[in-house]
């Protein structure tokens, strides 16, 4: 089973287990938002505010639209297909091949590939646990970082923190909070919070210690990534840009 079709299956499977209804759940909402990304080389993507940076898209060391274009063409086929990260890596490198340019690293490829799939797919998830139904029974929202080896410690120092799902905590703090973050947040009902013994935090400390090595840990995500792209309106500075540029982005927002 391909990655992108494991993280598809397990949101459908935990929605589904946190509804009162039948009703099937698409990718829709996964690929409404991925593909409506506005599509910008990387020195216009610098110059967006954090906030518009959720809603462009880019990709390092490339700066041809046809090529970005193709980036982004071939992760909306994976969220599409379920194709496997060595299916957009092959696919990539074989058109970038043709276009003179060499192949992208498999570092690379998890990259692009795991941040923005897990992005899309997250933004889905979090519309479906926003629902009436869902915030009515299950109002609180867990925060859970794998915890493992790989684990960032800010990432680590947030894992099995609750909070409601209208905190604003969120704002900052809905996955993914970094490249190739694997974070998720989960609903939780009253009685589960109450079997698990768990306690409803109403704030975030700044700071707080790593569990694991002991060293102070700075309670923020990681750099441009401290938005909620769920809740994030593409409004760049359009005056800043070039007037070809500032043309394109005039019919985006329209």
């Amino acid at each position: 089973m391909s990655w992108s079709t494991y993280i598809a299956n397990k949101l459908i499977k935990d929605i589904k287990a946190n509804k009162n209804e039948s009703e099937s759940i698409t990718y829709e909402k996964a690929l409404t938002y991925f593909g409506n990304k506005l599509v910008v080389d990387s020195d216009e993507f610098a110059k967006l505010s954090q906030a518009s940076k959720a809603k462009a898209f880019t990709v390092a060391r490339y700066s041809e639209m046809d090529i970005l274009n193709k980036f982004h063409g071939e992760l909306v086929e994976a969220i599409k297909q379920g194709l496997t990260l060595h299916d957009f890596k092959t696919r990539m490198n074989d058109f970038l091949i043709r276009k003179g340019y060499e192949g992208i690293t498999p570092f690379q490829a998890d990259n692009i590939y795991r941040t923005n799939i897990q992005t899309a797919f997250n933004i889905g998830r979090y519309n479906e646990m926003n629902k009436p139904t869902i915030t009515k029974y299950r109002p609180y929202w867990i925060y859970d970082a794998i915890d493992d080896s790989h684990t960032r410690a800010s990432h680590r120092a947030m894992n099995n923190k609750v909070f409601r799902y209208d905190n604003p905590v969120w704002d900052t703090w809905y996955p993914p909070n970094g490249y190739r973050c694997r974070c998720k947040v989960r609903t939780l009902s009253e009685r589960q919070l109450k079997e698990r013994g768990l306690m409803v935090s109403e704030h975030l400390d700044p700071v707080q210690l790593d569990k694991e090595t002991g060293a102070v840990v700075q309670m923020l995500p990681d750099k441009n990534f401290g938005t909620n792209p769920a809740k994030t309106a593409f409004k760049p500075d359009i005056e800043k840009f070039p007037r070809t540029f500032q043309k394109v982005l005039s019919e985006e927002m329209k």
